[in-house]
């Protein structure tokens, strides 16, 4: 998805002229040509969150459309004061891009790791929260949303879903629907091994994209029967909004990171199956529940 951050923010740069492009040291490399061609709306920043944030603020106030990329604990939990007072308290529109996320930098131990951007954005007003789970559907929802009034987060993953869905931002998509008892709602690139985990199965899929505003419209035929939400940050934010909407299934199953450390070091792969996002605990997770 990085490749892709490139390539959808380069043509960007070039189709719109109040587009600014602010880094925090990651990705300099390869926005040396867009950094050439338009040295003066793309600036490498540096290992300075908290006043790039700032940066793009003022730069919002002037005009121009900021887009700030970094890895997400560097960008989220360290620079969330300036996030929530330079923007969202002044209800300013502007757009966070991160790598990283939860544990997407598995071997590199705690400091990279950040399971709590969704929950820490999902807590601010004006703010919109986009995981796409494919380069395709990066591009698209970044397209449509980038230039929006609100503070716009969209968080990239080292990994990527099979295939790429026609996303549309604030809808889910109805990827299996086959009148079953129980529902399966997955974010971004867990559709990929929800998928796997329900070849046989007879569930129903909804592909969420969108994790604020959350789709809950998409959830009326369904509510009749079980629900089971596979969320890969901590806390259920997704489960949060459904409260709110009062349309609340039968029975509702939150799957979502643990509020706590990840002491293990290894591959996202076998961080995965620690806390069960992997297919087989997956699966288990939905035999478990599974309303027949």
């Amino acid at each position: 998805m990085r490749k892709q951050l490139i390539d959808t923010m380069s043509k960007t740069l070039e189709k719109n002229k109040e587009t600014v492009l602010l880094l925090g040291d990651i990705g300099v490399h390869g926005f040396r040509h867009a950094k050439k061609k338009f040295p003066n709306r793309v600036y490498n920043i540096g290992i300075l969150e908290q006043t790039t944030v700032s940066l793009a603020a003022g730069l919002k106030i002037a005009g121009f459309t900021p887009t700030v990329h970094t890895i997400a604990p560097f960008l989220i939990e360290r620079a969330y004061e300036q996030i929530k007072v330079d923007f969202c308290y002044q209800g300013l529109g502007g757009n966070l891009v991160t790598v990283g996320g939860s544990y997407d930098y598995a071997a590199l131990g705690c400091t990279h790791h950040c399971p709590s951007d969704v929950m820490m954005i999902n807590l601010l007003p004006n703010s919109e929260i986009f995981l796409p789970g494919h380069s395709n559907e990066f591009n698209n929802l970044f397209q449509t949303a980038y230039k929006n009034d609100h503070l716009s987060y969209f968080r990239l993953g080292e990994e990527e879903n099979e295939t790429h869905h026609e996303v549309k931002p604030y809808k889910n998509s109805i990827v299996k629907d086959i009148n079953a008892n129980t529902t399966i709602v997955c974010v971004g690139s867990t559709l990929k091994n929800v998928l796997l985990a329900t070849k046989n199965l007879d569930v129903n899929i909804i592909y969420c994209t969108t994790v604020k505003p959350f789709d809950v419209n998409s959830l009326k035929k369904f509510l009749d029967g079980t629900l089971i939400l596979i969320e890969p940050y901590a806390s259920s934010v997704i489960l949060d909004q459904i409260i709110v909407s009062h349309k609340m299934p039968n029975e509702i199953v939150s799957h979502n990171i643990p509020k706590k450390f990840i002491e293990k070091y290894g591959s996202k792969a076998e961080i995965d199956k620690l806390l069960g996002f992997d297919t087989k605990s997956i699966k288990n997770l939905i035999l478990k529940h599974k309303n027949n």
